[in-house]
This record gives structure tokens, sequence and C-alpha cells, in this order.
């Protein structure tokens, strides 16, 4: 098996325009694959951690040079000679290598950057696509999208509380005709806007005064391109109580899931308000996603599990920081009936690993934002890739 040989890092920039930390590693059979690192806006407490140099003002204390030191010393040391198809190995070095709760010691960043691109450059070396490498199973389905079409909350400099008002094809037999679909209606939302500056996720980012003004101009925009609201495409929300200056109320939601489409509603409050979580759960019969509130960590899940307090998960591979613990989460939730929603992040790059992670776990939803900014749409062109691969084979996941 060929082994790691040679691991480089450096700092460039995401979506953000902010420095992130890229990896690349290379074999001793002279192949190498790169990743970068994503990052967040609102984040959670219970996230792994994100290693900045906070005292550098030459970058506003958003460089990551010290996490790049810690990938070319006491990383790269730890893992020269290794074989590049021991993913566990290689994750249970860079976790006792750090030795910490929340990666706090070399970096999350660090830690993930090397991860996601060994796994990579296993695939290589196999000469297989990343999500039939990564995947325990020979039957795949496309994930669902779920596009963020109108930005709020720390996404855009408006008045929407609520962070993210997507869209989520329902009924198609194809991952391409979703985007078919998605593309009419944010055409249609776009001309329906006088504002049509766009957020961090590419979702439009309008000077609208309510929640429900986001809401009702979308349901518009769906019924304008031919569907019908909650058969053909539905609302799902992603509402980041964590930043929220005023909480809604179950009973709030509840009216709001009577009154419009809505199917899916992520972190509808703060990530320890595991109250609050069980009692919506337990009235409305939508999807509940977990974001904050389990933070892709295990043990958080668990008792989310114990205690009916979601139906779903967001996955994000920087919230925990490797690709194994990344791996066990999603198989913890699919065994106990929750749904998995891959997802990037606010400040996200033109690495498209979560694409295939999100074929090769049979995750029912992906989360990309809108049909705008390269780094989003380029992980809708990868999962069009692999749906061409698949041919006729490839199926849409159900939701």
């Amino acid at each position: 098996m060929s082994k790691i040989k040679k691991i480089k890092s450096r700092q460039v920039f995401d979506s953000r325009g902010n420095p992130t930390i890229e990896a690349e590693i290379f074999s001793d059979n002279d192949k190498s694959a790169l990743a970068i690192v994503p990052s967040g806006a609102s984040t959670g407490s219970h996230e792994a951690y994100e290693l900045r140099d906070k005292n550098n003002n030459e970058y506003l204390g958003k460089s990551v040079f010290k996490a790049v030191e810690n990938i070319k010393g006491p990383i790269s040391n730890a893992l020269i000679n290794i074989n590049v198809s021991d993913q566990l190995k290689i994750d249970e070095k860079l976790i006792n290598l750090d030795g910490t709760e929340q990666k706090k010691k070399l970096g999350a960043n660090a830690i993930l950057a090397v991860s996601i691109a060994s796994c990579k450059l296993a695939a290589i070396e196999a000469n297989v696509s990343l999500f039939k490498y990564l995947s325990k199973s020979k039957v795949f389905f496309i994930p669902v999208p779920l596009l963020n079409i109108i930005n709020g909350g720390l996404h855009a400099k408006n008045k929407l509380e609520i962070q993210e008002f997507m869209i989520r094809p329902e009924n198609t037999t194809s991952f391409s005709e979703s985007l078919r679909q998605s593309y009419l209606v944010i055409k249609n939302l776009r001309s329906m806007l006088e504002d049509t500056n766009v957020g961090d996720e590419g979702g439009f980012a309008p000077n609208l005064e309510t929640n429900q003004q986001a809401i009702e101009i979308i349901l518009k925009a769906i019924e304008k391109s031919g569907f019908k609201p909650g058969e053909d495409i539905s609302i799902c929300l992603d509402v980041a109580a964590n930043e929220l200056k005023k909480p809604i109320s179950v009973e709030n939601y509840l009216e709001l899931i009577k009154k419009y489409p809505i199917k899916s509603i992520e972190d509808p409050f703060k990530e320890d308000d595991w109250i609050s979580w069980k009692k919506l759960s337990t009235n409305a019969q939508i999807q509940i996603v977990g974001d904050d509130l389990f933070a892709t960590n295990k043990i958080r899940l668990k008792k989310g599990i114990e205690e009916k307090s979601a139906n779903a998960i967001l996955i994000k591979p920087n919230q925990i920081g490797t690709v194994s613990e990344t791996l066990e989460v999603i198989d913890l939730a699919h065994k106990n009936g929750f749904k998995t929603i891959i997802s990037h992040r606010s400040g996200d790059s033109e690495d498209t690993f979560i694409a295939d992670l999100a074929v090769a776990t049979n995750s029912s939803q992906i989360k990309s934002g809108s049909l705008a900014r390269s780094e989003r749409v380029a992980k809708y062109n990868r999962l069009l890739r692999i749906e061409e691969e698949l041919g006729n084979s490839a199926k849409m996941a159900k939701i």
C-alpha cells in the first residue's frame, strides 16, 4: 500500500475573503491531494476549535499561520510513512496528538484539512471516485438539495432575523431536475425583488421587513414558476436561534407551520434549550434539524436521540474535526432513524468534499447555498457529475 511521503500546508482564502487553511498530502507513489477547510459565521459553542492567530493584526486576527505550522511540524512528523488508506489510524493519530476535547491544541481546522486530504489521496490511489471509496454500499442515492435563496441573520445585513429561507424540491426523479426547478424559482424570485444583492451563501439579501414577507415572496416565486408550494417545492428554514435577540416560541412555530408549507426547521431554539426542542419535535410533524444542538458530535447526538429532541441532524465535518468522527455520527444517526443533511459553511471554498460525502453516506439532503457564487455551485456541479457517472443506477434520496 502507498504511504504518506510528505505533507504541505498553506494559508488560502475562503468565500468571505478570510484566511483559511489548505493541506496537501503526497504519497510515495508520487500522487497528491488537496483539501480546504471552511469556516462558519454562526458557530455553536460545542463545535471543535478553529485555530486562528488572534494577535496577528496584519490579518485582523484571522490568519491561520499557527495551524499551518502545526501541519508542517507535529502533524507531518506523526503521519509520515502511515498507509494512505488507513483513515481510522490517521484520524486516531491526529486526535491523540491533539489530546483535547475540542481540538484546541492543534486546531480542528488543521486536523480536518489533513484528514480530508488523506481521504482524497486514498481514493486517488485506489483509482475510484471519492464517493465510492468512502461508501460501505454499492447502491447510491443523490441527496435532495436545500437551497438558501433568501439570506438573513448573520449571513446578510438586513432586518430578517431568520438566517436562511430555503426551498426544497419534493418529487423529482433526478438531481438535474431538482436544480432545474430550483433555477426557475430563483430567477423568478430575482425578478420580484428590488434589491438583488446576495448574502454569504448566494441567496438574495433584500431589505424586507419581516420573516413572513420573505416566506410569502418565495411562495409567489414558486407559483410563478408553475409549481405548487408544499407539493412540488416546499419551504425550509434555518433559524440559527443562537443568534436571535428575541427567541421564537414553540407556539409561534406551530402557527407558522400551519399557515405556510414549511417542511423543515433547523435550529429553532438555542443549543442547550433541550426542553423546547423536545416540545416542538413532539408536536410538529415536520423535519426538525439539529445543527448547533448537536455540532456533529456523537455524545450530543446520543442525548438528542434519547430525549427525542429532533429527527434530523446537520452534518458539518469542521464541527467535529475528522472524517472518521463525521462518519461515526452519520452512522449513529441512521441507526436511530435520523435524517442526515450534509452541509457547507457560510465561509466556504471550491472544495467539493461534502458532495461526495453526501452520496457516500446515503444522506437524504445537502445544503450548499443558492445557485450563485462558485463555491456554492461547485458542490452542485460535482453532484451532477456523480449523477452522470452513476447513469441509470442513480436514484434520488427519500426525504
